[in-house]
Order: C-alpha cells, then sequence, then structure tokens
C-alpha cells in the first residue's frame, strides 16, 4: 500500500506542477484513492484497529470493501486514461507511460492482495488445523519435500503471483483452482493487457 500510495501521490505532485490532466479530470484525481488506501494500511497493521475489528468480527471484511473501492477507482482511473487516448488529449510519451506505469503497479498490489486474502479463507483460515481446499496450486503444494515442513504461502507469495500474471497475461508458476481465482486472474490480466500493450504502444509512437 506504501509502493501504491507513493505512486498516485508523485503522480499527482507531476500532474500539478506541468499541468497534466486526466481527460477532462484535473490533477487531484490521482490522490482521490489515497484515503482508502491509507485507512486500509491502517487496518492492516495497526495493532488497536486489528483488535477492534476481530473483536465485532469485522477485519477481514473492512479490509475487502477497502481493496474493493481501490480496485474500483483504479479501473474509473483505466477507463478515463483509455478516453483521454481515444479522444487525443494524451501527445506526451513519458506522461503517458508515467499515468499507466501508476495504474498498473496499483492493479498488481491489489490483485496481490485479493489473492492473499481470498486463497482458503484468507490468511488466518490458512493458519488453522483444517483450512479449507486452496484456490491456487502452488510449486511447494505439489513438491512439500522441497520447502520446509508446514510450507504455506505468504504475502510475497501471492504478489509475485500477481506480478507475473499481469506480464504473461497467464498463470505462471501458481495455477488458479476455483472459479473465483480463475475470474480474479482473467480480471487482472485484461486491465493489465490494456494498460500495457495499449498505454505502452501509444506512448512509444508519440514519445518525445
Amino acid at each position: 500500500m506504501l509502493v501504491v500510495i507513493g505512486l498516485q501521490l508523485s503522480l499527482a505532485v507531476v500532474s500539478r506542477q506541468l499541468d497534466w490532466k486526466l481527460w477532462y479530470m484535473p490533477w487531484w484525481v490521482w490522490i482521490m484513492a489515497v484515503g482508502p488506501e491509507a485507512v486500509l494500511l491502517v487496518a492492516l497493521v495497526w495493532d488497536p484497529v486489528l483488535q477492534a475489528l476481530e473483536r465485532i468480527g469485522h477485519r477481514r471484511n473492512a479490509a475487502l470493501v477497502l481493496l474493493a473501492v481501490i480496485s474500483i477507482e483504479n479501473a474509473v482511473a483505466l477507463v478515463a486514461l483509455l478516453g483521454s487516448l481515444i479522444s487525443g488529449h494524451e501527445n506526451s510519451g513519458g506522461q503517458l507511460l508515467l499515468k499507466g506505469m501508476t495504474i498498473w503497479g496499483t492493479n498488481v498490489i491489489a490483485y496481490g492482495l485479493w489473492f492473499w486474502g481470498f486463497d482458503r479463507g484468507g490468511p488466518v483460515r490458512r493458519r488453522e488445523p483444517d483450512p479449507p481446499p486452496p484456490d491456487f496450486q502452488f510449486p511447494q503444494l505439489e513438491n512439500p519435500q522441497l520447502v520446509a515442513p508446514g510450507w504455506r504461502p505468504h504475502l510475497l507469495d501471492y504478489i509475485y503471483v500477481s506480478f507475473t500474471n499481469s506480464i504473461a497475461f497467464s498463470p505462471t508458476d501458481s495455477m488458479p483452482l476455483s472459479p473465483w481465482a480463475k475470474l480474479l486472474m482473467l480480471s487482472e490480466s485484461a486491465v493489465s493487457a490494456v494498460s500495457i500493450l495499449l498505454v505502452t504502444a501509444r506512448a512509444v509512437n508519440i514519445f518525445k
């Protein structure tokens, strides 16, 4: 979340200084998601907030709702960028690359958190003695002799799955097993294909 917030704040500052716009939207549109992202970060790492959410039984729900808000706002930013691109408002390759990189980077981290939060019922359920069946088939689960006993995936593993899926537009080392996992990977690949292929191709073509 800190990486995502840093990308968005940097783009907002540059957009304000250089008078960049996203279609017909002002520079501050890039920081609209910073509020929910900061709340999600606090909800995930600050112990008093964690304990309060756990007491009322809504820690997971709160995190998923905030993550949904972030994903929706990033999707809106991508649609606005495509509108700006199609209408001919994007005439700077560097500007377009920075916007596309921010959307793509946010997408990778958001989907990594989706995978981490949903696989086998989430990180808490995965630590229980009898967790649900896996939604992702990691190589370590197929070859337990290669890892320490009791291995289970961590956040970095899901971020890696998200990154490679967004670059290759398909599963790499971890295969989706459940329908929701396949739908999540499909939607991430679709967003990445648009932000990488269309945006990058246009940016290189007009690079100044």
